[in-house]
């Protein structure tokens, strides 16, 4: 039993289990509770140690199934019990993984924390439909922004500082509002026909991809029924999927639009 309370909030990677960290791979072996999140995929949780206590607190987008207060105080009545106890979260626990908050929670509570970091969505499913993030000629940065909006509420982003060519923009959780998305986009001064990317389920065997134009992203994913986990990637380097995906590489579930 531990001696002093502790959280490990480990982040599980974009799904594929190769993608886990060595760290990760042995918490998750070892604990004797683990919290896990939706996101987290099923090959991932069959390598969690069988004896160990299992709590989903998933959330499904516009159906939160267990409210984050209450996913807070179980992350400090579980540490509290003595037991070594890992929150595990898709992607990494500090890229919209709400890992912070939780960490905050503890601390405020005196249970000790440790970040254990994942692979992120946006490097996992990229490195899977074969877009850089990055290129010395194409993109000289990338923001990672959420498309989801709080209840109520319309999404408060700086689109004028997004629409800028000269970068990749990565969006995260924005598949219900991927329409106003791209209009707010448009209308900011980014060209309609800039490459757009969707990438569904990325990195698992239930990937698919979508590659088209800003302008036409949103009827793109009308039509092909794109469900989440969705992410989006619009920029220059997506063109590069064509060169950098080799043939027999390629994801089987790809739609490619002009």
């Amino acid at each position: 039993m531990n001696q002093k309370p502790i959280v490990y909030i480990v982040g599980a990677g974009p799904g594929d289990p190769d993608m886990l960290t060595v760290k990760a791979l042995r918490l998750i072996q070892s604990a004797e509770v683990v919290i896990i999140d939706r996101l987290v995929s099923a090959e991932i949780q069959a390598l969690v140690n069988q004896d160990a206590s299992i709590i989903y607190v998933g959330k499904v987008p516009g159906m939160h199934c267990v409210p984050q207060d209450e996913i807070n105080e179980i992350l400090v009545n579980q540490a509290r019990s003595g037991r070594q106890v890992v929150r595990l979260k898709g992607g990494d626990p500090y890229v919209f993984g709400r890992g912070s908050e939780e960490a905050e929670y503890l601390v405020r509570n005196n249970v000790a924390f440790e970040i254990v970091p994942g692979i992120s969505a946006a490097s996992g499913c990229t490195k899977a439909a074969g877009i850089p993030l990055t290129h010395r000629d194409l993109a000289t940065g990338v923001q990672f922004v959420t498309g989801h909006r709080l209840a109520g509420k319309d999404l408060d982003h700086n689109w004028q500082n997004l629409a800028d060519p000269n970068t990749t923009l990565v969006i995260y959780m924005g598949l219900s509002n991927i329409g106003t998305i791209t209009e707010n986009l448009i209308k900011a001064g980014l060209p309609a026909s800039t490459p757009a990317a969707a990438i569904e389920n990325g990195s698992t065997k239930d990937i698919r991809t979508c590659f088209t134009t800003l302008d036409n992203l949103h009827q793109r994913m009308e039509q092909e029924s794109f469900k989440n986990p969705t992410l989006f990637v619009i920029g220059r380097v997506v063109n590069l999927a064509a060169i950098l995906n080799a043939e027999e590489t390629q994801p089987e579930n790809t739609v490619e639009f002009g």
